[in-house]
């Protein structure tokens, strides 16, 4: 109960609320998630910090930076964990982010809503109070950051959005939630990942992420490089292939060189050099693309991005997808 526990807000749903008239969703004051502190501090000593008060497609890298700076002022000034409230569109490319850069014992928590305050069941309010209970949590500790949601607990590293409007959006692929929440208790039912963390530094480098479809060439590649874009994350088919028409342009990229991050657009499974035919997976292991670890092709943008500011040596960016 006596544990310090600080709610930064960023924004999205979770801080905005219907127009009758309009029946459209929009940003209203911050302070109003004020009136969530009565119900917050029955779990611990809250207290808020507003920081922004924006939807999440405005959210940029530098301002995942931001948030981390913020949350690691927190924690090194003795807060015993950290709440993140965020819009939910790119909820996961901010956690994921902050999971990557901070390298504190302290929980961090991101959680949000999928609807605003004044809707039917707005879920909100009870997202904040899981999350603070979280975040006061001993065994939270150590766990680096943490999504909060619908009553389970997620790691940044496999959490994704999977429904565009449904309260149990955010769902771990294959794995599942890491723990749950329930009125009485949390409980973790595995551990979580180890990940090695980067420079806490904002990106310096942009990076593309291509779709791959049926049939598609090599035009998005050429105009990455005609960006000069400093790395190149491809979702490619099943388990890592891509269509012939792609192969000229993918291969002067690396020999540029630029970086090429090699996911699937599935989202559960590995990428692997199975396959030998022209694209298959075997030639692309071959020409030097880096094979990263199941994580989706969002996450594995914000990764490269942290990565390219330590290295740009393909050895040691494979070495960082391992992961």
């Amino acid at each position: 109960m006596n544990k310090k526990v600080i709610v930064i807000t960023t924004g999205g749903t979770i801080a905005m609320s219907q127009n009758l008239e309009s029946q459209g969703v929009k940003l209203q004051d911050p302070l109003a998630l004020q009136s969530a502190l009565p119900l917050l501090n029955q779990y611990a000593h809250v207290e808020m910090d507003h920081l922004f008060n924006m939807p999440s497609p405005h959210i940029t890298p530098f301002h995942m930076f931001q948030i981390a700076e913020r949350v690691k002022n927190h924690l090194d000034r003795g807060a015993d964990g950290v709440v993140v409230t965020h819009g939910t569109d790119t909820l996961e490319e901010t956690a994921y982010f902050l999971h990557l850069v901070l390298d504190h014992e302290q929980p961090v928590i991101v959680t949000g809503a999928m609807r605003s305050s004044n809707e039917l069941g707005a879920d909100g309010p009870v997202n904040m109070v899981n999350s603070v209970r979280v975040a006061a949590h001993e065994q939270a500790q150590g766990r680096g950051v943490l999504v909060v949601f619908n009553d389970e607990i997620h790691t940044a590293r496999d959490v994704t959005k999977t429904h565009t409007s449904n309260v149990a959006t955010f769902q771990s692929p294959g794995l599942g939630p890491v723990g749950l929440v329930t009125k009485k208790e949390i409980r973790f039912l595995r551990n979580s990942v180890k990940e090695p963390r980067f420079s806490f530094k904002p990106p310096e480098h942009e990076v593309a992420l291509i779709k791959v479809v049926a049939g598609l060439d090599d035009s998005l590649i050429t105009w990455a490089m005609d960006r000069r874009i400093g790395g190149i994350v491809l979702e490619g088919l099943g388990q890592g292939n891509i269509p012939p028409a792609m192969l000229p342009g993918l291969k002067k990229a690396l020999a540029k060189p630029i970086p090429v991050v090699l996911v699937s657009r599935c989202f559960n499974g590995f990428v692997q050099d199975t396959y030998e035919y022209e694209g298959g997976g075997k030639q692309l292991k071959e020409l030097g693309l880096i094979f990263s670890n199941g994580i989706n092709g969002q996450k594995a943008r914000i990764k490269l991005m942290l990565a390219l500011s330590m290295t740009q040596d393909a050895t040691e960016l494979q070495n960082y997808f391992q992961f």
